[in-house]
């Protein structure tokens, strides 16, 4: 059942003389998450297995199973329970005492990420793209394809076939999904386990996906020039596929918890400055993975100069802060 909004900020916008906009009733599927802000509060986790099953206590439903896949390490604070597709989960939050840090390895790294490779590191290594979005494009075609064959229709009216298209769909992009974690967390605890320091590339992930502004033909009103739009549009899938943004805050937390440091440095000319004699020159890059300085003629790989030169730039700045 659909239920309107709080209409408070509504009402003062009307007072505020703005323009106010109209107050919207919840959709069916708009929110498939609730949280609950304490434990105990409207819900009870239960650490203790009964009959080797692990339950959680919902207030006015009762006690729920629940297949845990881990321990749950600390005090539970807050108790979520999300809703992917049919299938349901409970996100905790928990407060641990600060765990110990690893065994320091006397190692340092760069990394340079990339979409040919998913990173490149100072040492010459390299971890291969999984592109997890790219392989399964061909089933998430045929699966929306056959969503789109059904009209448009509310709640009350919808089929059993369009409620399996649509789970269909859900299922499908929630594997991906999935994926993308599980490739973000192995690379992530791999790197904080062989290295006490990590420099990487202080992306701006929101403005490398923006799409290009239209240009208007000066001499045809009402017409646009070509801006690369289509070749932009697949670079920024490229770009979401590889989940940067994921990897990089996944990296953060395990390296905090490891006590690692992760150092972000500013990622300009960093693939076009020759590691052997420092000459910076966009000739020093004449394909997109090989390296050629002009002026001492090294020879390497793009991706490898750049997370060498990332390295450097970060023990750099932390050398500064210290200093």
């Amino acid at each position: 059942m659909s239920s309107l909004p709080n209409p408070g900020r509504f009402i003062r916008r009307v007072a505020a003389g703005l323009a106010p906009g109209y107050p919207r009733f919840r959709g069916v599927s708009w929110f498939d998450t609730v949280e609950f802000p304490k434990d105990g509060d409207g819900v009870r986790w239960d650490s203790t297995p009964h009959d080797r099953v692990t339950r959680v206590r919902f207030q006015g439903i009762g006690h729920v199973k629940v297949n845990q896949h881990r321990p749950v390490a600390g005090k539970v604070k807050t108790v979520s329970v999300k809703r992917e597709g049919r299938t349901w989960f409970v996100v905790l939050t928990a407060e641990q005492d600060q765990p110990e840090p690893l065994p320091a390895t006397g190692s340092m790294v760069g990394i340079d990420l990339g979409i040919a490779n998913f990173l490149a590191d100072s040492g010459g290594g390299f971890v291969p793209n999984p592109r997890h979005a790219r392989k399964a494009a061909a089933k998430l075609q045929a699966a929306q394809q056959a969503l789109s064959q059904f009209p448009r229709r509310k709640a009350k009216d919808r089929t059993r076939n369009h409620q399996r298209a649509v789970e269909k769909v859900s299922a499908l992009h929630g594997k991906v999904r999935r994926q993308r974690l599980d490739h973000a967390h192995k690379t992530a605890l791999h790197l904080v386990r062989e290295h006490d320091f990590i420099a990487h590339e202080d992306l701006k992930i929101r403005n490398m996906t923006k799409a290009p502004a239209p240009k208007p033909d000066p001499e045809v009103p009402g017409s646009f020039l070509p801006n690369g739009a289509t070749a932009k549009a697949g670079l920024n899938r490229s770009i979401t596929d590889a989940g940067w943004g994921v990897f990089l805050a996944i990296l953060k937390a395990k390296a905090e918890s490891a006590g690692r440091e992760v150092m972000a440095v500013d990622p300009r000319n960093t693939s076009r400055r020759c590691p052997a004699c420092g000459h910076t020159a966009k000739e020093n890059r004449p394909a997109q993975e090989k390296f050629h300085c002009t002026a001492c003629g090294h020879p390497a790989h793009a991706d490898t100069v750049g997370a060498l030169n990332v390295l450097r730039a970060g023990l750099a700045r932390r050398n500064a802060n210290t200093a």
